[in-house]
């Protein structure tokens, strides 16, 4: 039997070139990547802000680590599973900017405070308590911040007095400790119009600040105020009262960010051949929709010039061609944006890193899947 392991044609040896990668590959463009977490680390550097990177884009401990090396606080992360992804891979200060409501997610999640600074949302009084009482139980104290619902209407409390009788219950329980206060501006995160989205961050984040003071006007000290994306870092980083950013998608980019015009570079790609060509005006490629995703849009094919994607099957993507541009051939390589770098990674267990064109690494995605 063949140990994939020990299998060169999955994992080819350094100086490969990129076309002779085994397609479907997902790229990181690995200058690029450095780039990116130099530009967003950079701008955090003076700043009282600061950033917890978000696990969720890129699902790789490797890339974790880069962000901790570059000033990062800690990692932000959205199930538990990815928290143990990150904790088995030496990063002990996790904050899980989700509920965990499960009673055995819980008992793991007591278990797992005894080990590692770890930091959970909760937006509920009984799953407070529960928490709570699983952590006492455990001998371990569980940290928790308060998620407020800042206008995304998902999860949340509502800020003010409904955040700040559960501070005040969060406060006095045994084996919990109050850090403070989570939320998310998603709802304006692609706003394309840079006023508008200014403004929507300015009207959440004054909402998620000013519950802060409230909470802390009865004496209840508040460290933490969470908050941010990639597309507000620059809007919420310069916000006063907030006190660490939770950004993720910089690291890659796709389609959709690149629409807002920030300085960040495209360092995701993936890489597809070519396997049918019956028509002059259409080709097939071997990456379908186990590859990439579509939940914010088709794909963008940018390599070669003529081409472009126009849907995507279980296995296979139909390519429209510009017969007067280009001149596709069976065995030749194209490469794809993704529209969504966090869906599409997830698809995937392993980065080619490319420099100069050619592999010098490859990185496995170990969060991949880890959605429990």
């Amino acid at each position: 039997m063949i140990n994939p392991l020990h299998d060169n044609l999955y994992y080819p040896s350094t100086g490969t070139p990129k076309h002779r990668l085994p397609t479907p590959a997902l790229l990181i463009d690995l200058p690029l990547l450095e780039f990116n977490l130099s530009l967003m680390s950079g701008y955090f550097l003076n700043k009282s802000v600061k950033l917890r990177p978000h696990f969720k884009t890129h699902k790789c401990p490797i890339i974790a680590r880069k962000q901790m090396e570059r000033g990062a606080i800690g990692i932000t992360c959205a199930k538990l599973s990815e928290a143990e992804v990150l904790m088995n891979a030496g990063i002990s200060n996790v904050l899980i900017a989700n509920q965990v409501v499960d009673p055995a997610k819980i008992s793991r999640l007591a278990t797992l405070a005894g080990f590692c600074n770890i930091i959970v949302a909760v937006d509920d009084l009984d799953n407070l308590l529960k928490i709570g009482e699983a952590a006492h139980k455990a001998g371990n104290t569980i940290q928790v911040v308060i998620e407020v619902d800042v206008g995304l209407q998902r999860s949340g409390v509502q800020p003010g007095k409904p955040a700040l009788s559960l501070a005040k219950e969060a406060s006095k329980l045994k084996g919990i400790y109050f850090s403070g206060l989570l939320g998310y501006e998603g709802f304006t995160m692609f706003e394309v119009d840079r006023g508008k989205r200014h403004q929507n961050v300015q009207h959440a984040m004054n909402a998620l600040v000013s519950t802060a003071e409230l909470i802390r006007q009865e004496g209840i000290p508040v460290e933490i105020v969470s908050a941010g994306g990639t597309g507000t870092y620059d809007m919420t980083g310069e916000f006063s009262g907030i006190t660490e950013l939770e950004a993720g998608s910089y690291v890659f980019m796709d389609t959709k960010y690149n629409q807002l015009g920030l300085d960040f570079k495209q360092a995701l790609s993936l890489l597809g051949t070519v396997v049918s060509v019956q028509r002059p005006e259409r080709c097939i490629i071997d990456a379908g929709m186990k590859v990439l995703t579509t939940d914010n849009g088709m794909p963008y094919l940018i390599k070669p010039d003529g081409l472009k994607l126009e849907r995507l099957n279980e296995e296979h993507g139909i390519v429209g061609v510009n017969t007067e541009k280009a001149y596709p051939e069976v065995g030749m390589c194209v490469e794809i944006i993704p529209s969504h770098a966090c869906t599409t990674v997830n698809l995937h267990d392993r980065y080619y890193i490319i420099q100069d064109d050619q592999l010098v690494d490859v990185w496995e995605i170990s969060g991949r899947g880890k959605s429990q």
